[in-house]
């Protein structure tokens, strides 16, 4: 599931929760108790674990001029 941002509109406070796509925002900020928390855009990142994920794995690998 994806890690989503939120920020309160009230009292700024900035916090992040993991739920479905089709989830509802959070209703009020967990600080104040009265702001009502947006979604914020955020960039994303990702890292690859485990065996196989090498970013030599992708590299486009030299022509020997051999036909398979």
């Amino acid at each position: 599931m994806p890690i989503y941002e939120f920020e309160c509109t009230g009292c700024g406070h900035h916090l992040e929760l993991i739920q479905k796509a089709t989830d509802k925002n959070p209703g009020s900020c967990p600080s104040c108790k009265k702001g009502k928390l947006k979604k914020v855009l955020s960039s994303t990142t990702f890292v690859l674990k485990g065996q196989g994920w090498y970013a030599t794995d992708y590299k486009k690998k030299p022509s020997s001029g051999k036909t398979d």
